[in-house]
This record gives C-alpha cells, sequence and structure tokens, in this order.
C-alpha cells in the first residue's frame, strides 16, 4: 500500500433541496478548481426557516486532498 499526504481545506455549500445536495454541490464546484479530492467529512449542519418550512440547508464540510 502507498503512503499518502493530504491536505485538508473546509467548504460550504448550500441547496434548497437537501443536505446531500449542499455537499454535492460543493464539491462539484471545488473539483473545477482542485486536484485529487479523495475523502470528505461533514462538520457542520445549518438551515433558514421561512414561514414555518426550510427554505435551505448549508453544510460545512473538511475534504481531504491528496498531495502528489
Amino acid at each position: 500500500m502507498s503512503e499518502h499526504v493530504y491536505k485538508q481545506i473546509e467548504l460550504t455549500g448550500s441547496s434548497k433541496k437537501s443536505i446531500d445536495d449542499a455537499v454535492s454541490t460543493a464539491i462539484a464546484k471545488a473539483s473545477k478548481t482542485l486536484r485529487n479530492l479523495h475523502w470528505f467529512e461533514v462538520i457542520e449542519t445549518r438551515g433558514q426557516i421561512e414561514d414555518d418550512k426550510v427554505a435551505y440547508w448549508q453544510v460545512t464540510i473538511k475534504v481531504g486532498l491528496r498531495i502528489e
């Protein structure tokens, strides 16, 4: 097994649909400019309420990028 080194960054994604969509949005956007995205960890979840309903989700994640 090869040894790897990772850099961690924090990203926050948002979505009107779901927590999963907020995570996917953050990863999709980051993958346009970053390489070797390897793992993520949800570290915070928030939302906004409007008219007694969830208006949107906001999720902060740590993402591990494998260093070449």
